[in-house]
């Protein structure tokens, strides 16, 4: 997280110096600055798919539902990325859409799961 850390630092140093000269340039390094950091953090996705795998070893999931979970997740973190992106360039209705449609994604995304969960609450219920 250090590193992360100081290249977000540098990062945004160089873009001030650069904002009053260049201001293209400096949105070129924060754009940059953040494709790094967005696939230095994909590598950390591979810690909770084996916390998932786990988690499938000690109670039945479905498959669909982990997929589903796995999907979710990537949704997640790509609609903060653009979203975050947008804004920072100054485009705020932009990425105020993206994060309404990525909210949206999740919601239509996860109903099967919603779905399953009721449809358990039910069974219970009956019996």
């Amino acid at each position: 997280m250090s590193k992360i850390a100081a290249v977000g630092i540098v990062s945004i140093l160089l873009a001030i110096i650069f904002k009053k000269t260049r201001e293209e340039l400096s949105l070129y390094i924060s754009i940059a600055a953040c494709i790094f950091i967005f696939f230095w953090g994909l590598g950390k996705l591979e810690v909770i798919l084996d916390a998932i795998k786990q988690i499938q070893k000690y109670i039945n999931i479905n498959q669909s539902y982990v997929g589903i979970l796995i999907k979710i997740i990537g949704i997640t973190y790509l609609t903060e990325f653009s979203a975050s992106l947008c804004k920072d360039s100054g485009y705020h209705a932009i990425g105020e859409q993206i994060e309404l449609v990525g909210k949206l994604t999740i919601l239509a995304m996860s109903m099967p799961i919603l779905l399953a969960i009721l449809e358990t609450i039910n069974s219970f219920l009956k019996a």
